[in-house]
């Protein structure tokens, strides 16, 4: 049980409305909720992995209605599914290497690479520059994406939607396949969690109102996406959202 306070009410609406942009344009949730609940005096031993948790849980529901209004199509054969599991499945491995990689690099270096990963591909999408479709450029996203997922916590959906959307691939389905691949990564990294804190339960006042609110808002964001027409608007917000990661990013570390 947990204990129904203004608190707890706080936490489910930010976790709703920031998985509804995640699950609406393929990032910020954990970008954003991660240093926010930090600095509110959680334990990042905490706000991890029920950030990872609750996320993966809002993206189980996203990919469905991604699916169900068709921003993205996840049938057997499908190419956005494809991609979806190619990206998951170069990610687990990328996630051992980055967290490898995490143990012996300063947190300021690896903060400053993504930041700067995201400023860029946030411009190179915003400016409509693409680049030919190949399965090997879907590699490199989804490699360096987990990649810097396992380094830091985040920089994965900003790198998967905008890596997508600057190989080819139609905004909406870039959102609904970042959502997709996402997912599973992120209880991967819980799993990994649990077992490394030798099988301890997070706080569940933060937990639970965490996964409510990421839940309601996985919901709601495919919808949301669904009802704008305009791709190029679509496009043109999954850009400026990755370039406003990147800044953020930045941000916290002045």
């Amino acid at each position: 049980m947990i204990e129904i306070t203004l608190l707890t009410i706080g936490i489910i609406v930010a976790a709703f409305i920031m998985e509804a942009i995640d699950a609406g344009l393929g990032m910020m949730y954990g970008t954003v909720l991660s240093p926010v609940l930090i600095i509110a005096g959680y334990s990042p031993f905490v706000v991890v992995p029920s950030i990872v948790l609750s996320q993966g849980i809002g993206g189980v529901f996203a990919t469905v209605h991604h699916h169900k209004y068709k921003n993205a199509t996840f049938s057997l054969g499908s190419q956005d599914l494809k991609i979806a599991g190619l990206i998951f499945g170069l990610g687990l491995f990328a996630v051992v290497v980055g967290a490898f990689v995490g143990s012996i690099i300063s947190a300021f270096a690896l903060k400053l690479y993504i930041a700067i990963l995201c400023i860029l591909m946030g411009i190179i999408v915003i400016t409509k520059k693409k680049f030919k479709f190949s399965w090997k450029k879907i590699s490199l996203i989804g490699l360096i994406s987990s990649f810097n997922k396992a380094l830091s916590g985040g920089g994965f959906g900003p790198i998967v939607a905008t890596g997508n959307i600057a190989s080819g691939v139609e905004a909406k389905k870039a959102i609904g396949i970042t959502d997709f691949a996402e997912a599973p990564i992120c209880f991967a990294s819980f799993a990994a969690w649990y077992i490394l804190s030798g099988y301890s339960i997070p706080d569940t006042n933060l937990l639970i109102p965490l996964c409510i609110g990421a839940g309601f808002g996985g919901l709601t964001g495919p919808y949301l996406l669904y009802r704008v027409k305009s791709k190029n608007l679509v496009t043109i917000l999954v850009g400026l959202l990755a370039v406003i990661s990147g800044i953020y990013i930045l941000y916290n570390l002045i």
